[in-house]
């Protein structure tokens, strides 16, 4: 670029557009860093990430957890079916997209699997906010949950079972082994795969 150039009008204003868009590139990339570093999650497609989730793996014995749920007491050790847990945060889509999922399969199951979802986020429904029972029940009346929710404010059984991302599925048999392990938007025919497979192995 000649000293002329450089020292046009238009030179300078593309220096300074240059200098605007960069700046306005440091001031997203540092809001999206406070935003992760705030809620510890970071959403893709499928799912919701939670870097830093345990791993519990296929064919260990299941943590043991007891908890209340809007219906009634559930205690694992006390249950003779196989279990399907949930882990979800109320605020995430990716388990709000997997309620009906969970919810027909609930129902396809009835007296053969035990199904149970647990609150797994120290964040409420708006995402910012602690969790408490408020948000599980709206999140109950929001999606028309028809199986069992537990708010659960200590994150006990999240610590235990939080795979990677919301939502967490964790298929135990029953002999409380655990059978299966997924995160994130998860198909029917998958998940019935993996309920089937349990069920005929311990029929």
């Amino acid at each position: 670029m000649s000293k002329a150039a450089a020292s046009s009008p238009s030179g300078w204003l593309n220096r300074k557009t240059l200098v605007y868009i960069t700046v306005a590139v440091v001031v997203i990339a540092v809001g999206l860093a406070i935003h992760f570093a705030n809620t510890g999650a970071i959403s893709n497609a499928a799912q919701t990430v939670n870097p830093d989730a345990t791993k519990i793996k296929v064919g260990s014995t299941a943590p043991t957890f007891s908890i209340t749920s809007n219906a009634g007491p559930f205690d694992l050790a006390s249950v003779n079916t196989p279990v399907f847990l949930e882990v979800f945060a109320s605020w995430c889509p990716h388990c709000q997209h997997e309620v009906p999922i969970v919810d027909a399969l609930a129902k396809q199951y009835a007296g053969r699997v035990a199904f149970i979802g647990v609150s797994g986020s120290p964040y409420g429904i708006d995402g910012s906010s602690p969790e408490n029972q408020a948000d599980i029940n709206e999140w109950v009346q929001k999606l028309n949950v028809t199986y069992p929710i537990a708010f659960d404010p200590d994150l006990k059984i999240a610590n235990e079972y939080l795979q990677g991302g919301y939502p967490t599925i964790v298929m135990i048999d029953s002999n409380k082994v655990v059978r299966y392990v997924n995160s994130g938007e998860l198909t029917p025919p998958e998940l019935q795969t993996a309920l089937n497979g349990i069920l005929s192995s311990h029929s």
